[in-house]
């Protein structure tokens, strides 16, 4: 676990060590939630790179007789 501390002006550094983890680039777009008390940044992601991502994921669901045209 890091530990940041936030600047005057309310900044703060990401760690290296998370930077390369998560491949995070200079002027890269983070999202950030208050989730459960908590402070959450979430890389915003290409919708082109997950082309291909759900191949071979099961489709087929159980639908409600309600939901059936």
């Amino acid at each position: 676990m890091e530990t940041v501390t936030v600047s005057s002006k309310y900044q703060i550094v990401i760690p290296l060590s998370i930077r390369k983890e998560l491949n995070i680039k200079p002027a890269q777009k983070l999202f950030m939630i208050n989730y459960m008390g908590r402070i959450e940044l979430i890389p915003e992601v290409d919708i082109r790179s997950l082309r291909g991502t759900l191949k071979g994921m099961d489709t087929t669901i159980e639908r409600d007789e309600e939901d059936r045209i």
